[in-house]
């Protein structure tokens, strides 16, 4: 009984003795109250239960989903749920726990987002949000972020906004906003088809004038004479009887054929 015992208390401190730090983390152990500097990484870890233990610190991918509204620049508040994906550099892990502590998504990542988000949002209206210039935002908030944190062993990846809820009846203002613009779109189109189209009839116009203008100069009395002696010529060759009215010079009389 007394072996079994003894048995099953050697196995309770190996296993107490023995921490995993699981992949995607570090670990940094924590002895008597004082950290250490190095870096543990994946894998088993052998420690003393009584005096030391293993903080583990994420160095792969973290969703952190806030919910809370954000301030316009016309005012308003807007309702957003953000996602915001960062990561801890393996190496900084020691020291994002020395100086900022095991919350360090409280102390650290929110305080600075809320900052972030809030100055850069007042620059934009509340529609923008909701828009295009959603990804522009978001990029703006993430750069804000980082270029804080950066130094502080934390790398922001990206801020996510996933949904915006604008105040009541601004969908609305939008919607007939968009109407509108979307009818002057459709009207200027329609006026600059008109526009197109009688610049083509008055070129139209212009070429038939031109043409006329440069066969009525063609037309002197020299060739007139020319072409009715071509018509002459033609009319002597032809089998049909024909009774020709003309002073030699002026244009040609004809009768039908006579019978």
């Amino acid at each position: 009984m007394k072996l079994k015992t003894v048995f099953f208390g050697i196995i309770s401190i190996l296993f107490t003795s023995c921490v995993i730090v699981s992949p995607g983390t570090v670990g940094v152990k924590s002895k008597l109250g004082k950290l250490s500097n190095k870096v543990i990484q994946p894998g088993l870890v052998g420690v003393n239960p009584f005096t030391t233990r293993v903080i583990t610190v994420p160095t792969r991918t973290v969703n952190l989903e806030v919910r809370l509204n954000l301030p316009s620049k016309e005012g308003l508040n807007v309702l957003s749920e953000i996602s915001i994906l960062y990561h801890i550099e393996a190496i900084q892990a020691p020291n994002v726990i020395q100086t900022v502590g095991e919350n360090y998504e409280q102390v650290m990542i929110l305080s600075i987002f809320r900052s972030a988000a809030a100055d850069v949002c007042s620059r934009y209206m509340a529609k923008d949000m909701h828009s295009g210039q959603r990804a522009v935002i978001e990029e703006a908030i993430r750069q804000h972020m980082d270029g804080l944190l950066i130094d502080r062993g934390f790398v922001i990846e990206s801020v996510l906004m996933k949904s915006i809820s604008l105040p009541s009846g601004l969908y609305d203002a939008i919607e007939s906003k968009l109407e509108a613009e979307q009818i002057s779109q459709r009207m200027e189109f329609e006026l600059e088809q008109e526009r197109l189209e009688a610049k083509r009839k008055k070129i139209e116009a212009e070429g038939t004038r031109d043409a006329q203008k440069i066969l009525a100069e063609g037309l002197t009395e020299e060739i007139i004479k020319w072409r009715s002696l071509e018509v002459f010529e033609k009319l002597s060759n032809s089998p049909n009887a024909k009774l020709i009215f003309t002073d030699g010079s002026a244009p040609m009389l004809l009768n039908e054929d006579l019978k």
